[in-house]
């Protein structure tokens, strides 16, 4: 890891969780909130971590933790939003994305991710399916993101296809597909029993 760069991690947990049906953050894994989960891996291999969440939310995370809203020009524009919003807060040379819905994300991708980064954003890819929320953003990047959401631009595919962007593979990691499993309904959070260490 380039430890002379600051890292900092930001936490998406924001999202409405229509299909979840709840507030996914509070969502349990293995005696964990999921943000817990997410949370551990992010301040593994950074100096800082911030969660992006809802004004209503805000009052269940600990106190202890550095908790920010949308920035009020974008509120609820979606992940490109809570980039952007940490980035105005806090300066670091880099910043690394992840969602609070990937309970069984280690901190070995996210270490692969800083280790190969190099342009303004570097992504995950496992078996050629691209993982956007599961990234690494130079702070060069963020007057683009500014731009995109003024132009109401929020879909992140649609900007990293804009900037220049790494594709970093992780398959030569000893990991399987179910790292970058994404809980977004309750089928998805049965299936997780079958991960669960007994």
């Amino acid at each position: 890891m380039k430890s002379n760069r600051l890292s900092v991690g930001i936490l998406l947990a924001g999202g409405l969780s229509r299909r979840y049906g709840s507030p996914k953050a509070f969502a349990q894994y293995n005696g964990k909130y999921f943000y817990e989960i997410a949370y551990e891996a992010l301040a593994t291999v950074c100096q800082h971590v911030i969660i992006v969440t809802r004004q209503e939310l805000i009052e269940r995370f600990p106190k202890d933790v550095h908790i920010i809203m949308d920035n009020p020009l974008f509120v609820g524009n979606g992940p490109l939003a809570g980039i952007y919003s940490v980035m105005e807060d806090t300066n670091a040379n880099q910043y690394v994305v992840l969602p609070c819905d990937m309970p069984l994300m280690t901190a070995q991708v996210l270490e692969q991710l800083i280790e190969q980064h190099e342009h303004n954003v570097s992504i995950a890819v496992y078996k050629e399916t691209i993982q956007p929320l599961v990234s690494v953003w130079s702070k060069e990047v963020k007057a683009d993101i500014y731009i995109a959401l003024k132009n109401g631009q929020l879909k992140m595919k649609e900007f990293l296809s804009k900037v220049p962007t790494k594709q970093v593979a992780m398959d030569p990691l000893n990991i399987g597909s179910e790292v970058f499993m994404n809980v977004n309904t309750p089928e998805n959070k049965k299936e997780l029993g079958k991960w669960t260490q007994l």
